[in-house]
């Protein structure tokens, strides 16, 4: 009698999981379309090649790919449902194939307590290389430029393409003597950073909370061409290859905070496709 209603219980604990799920999913359709999309999976849905919802474990979604390694991590409230919250902490992973033949890209995620340290900088996502503190793919915050207490972030997307002569390093990020839009000060709470490159026209852009932050003057990357990703390509949320299974130079520490919400799309998104990301997560959707 116990194990029958036992089983009862659990049956009827799934139904109520399906059921919210769903209507999780209704309320997007009936909610007015933001830019006529409903959810955020649909912005450029078919150059979607990799997500991370971070909702209770570290599964990617569209490989389903767990850790091989984490360190320092749990899950709290996120932007969207839950997320990553690292302590010095990462979680590295196994070769995932749909991201080897990148060539050009757009890498977007939400991240809480990104500040100035005097000390090191703060690595959000790093599509890693082993034996390399940095990886093909990077974005990151330069904090330690400034000092403790200083919330002007220089926010920076690093790319080690595997050139023909040997690696080509790249990179792109906001000028704060230039003022304007380039000025960010919202690291300590929850903000969206972006990193876009376009093989055709080779410009490579940083994006913060939907508004390009990147100097105009840095984005055209002349002769990269398409980006040649070094494989195996490592995911790695939260540090830099060196710090899961090499030998890290001091200013390379792991994250502190809370990150969410990443995608990997293999095309630079339009302006147009970055602001409705933009408004669909800022939104819940």
């Amino acid at each position: 009698m116990v194990i029958k209603n036992f089983k009862q219980i659990a049956l009827f604990v799934l139904a109520i999981v399906a059921i919210s799920f769903t209507s999780c999913k209704d309320d997007d359709n009936k909610l007015p379309p933001i830019d006529g999309y409903n959810n955020a999976d649909e912005v450029a849905s078919t150059n979607l090649v990799a997500y991370w919802g971070l909702n209770g474990d570290g599964k990617e979604a569209k490989s389903s790919t767990s850790p091989s390694k984490s360190d320092k991590s749990s899950f709290v409230t996120g932007k969207k449902g839950q997320a990553l919250d690292l302590a010095g902490g990462y979680l590295l992973y196994p070769e995932i194939a749909s991201l080897n033949s990148l060539k050009s890209f757009t890498v977007s995620l939400w991240a809480n307590g990104l500040k100035n340290n005097g000390s090191h900088a703060s690595i959000l996502f790093s599509l890693g290389r082993a034996n390399e503190w940095a990886g093909s793919i990077n974005i990151m915050a330069e904090t330690g430029w400034r000092k403790a207490g200083d919330d002007t972030l220089t926010i920076k997307g690093l790319i080690v393409s595997n050139a023909a002569n040997g690696a080509s390093w790249q990179d792109s990020r906001n000028d704060i003597a230039k003022g304007g839009d380039q000025v960010f000060t919202k690291g300590n709470q929850w903000s969206q950073y972006v990193i876009s490159y376009d093989a055709t026209t080779e410009k490579f852009k940083v994006f913060a909370n939907g508004v390009k932050v990147s100097n105009p003057d840095w984005e055209t990357r002349t002769g990269l061409g398409e980006l040649k990703v070094f494989t195996p390509s490592i995911p790695i949320i939260g540090a830099w290859w060196t710090n899961t299974g090499g030998t890290p130079d001091s200013w390379q520490v792991p994250f502190t905070g809370q990150i969410d919400e990443i995608r990997i799309f293999n095309k630079a998104l339009s302006d147009a496709e970055l602001s409705a990301l933009y408004k669909l997560e800022s939104a819940g959707r």
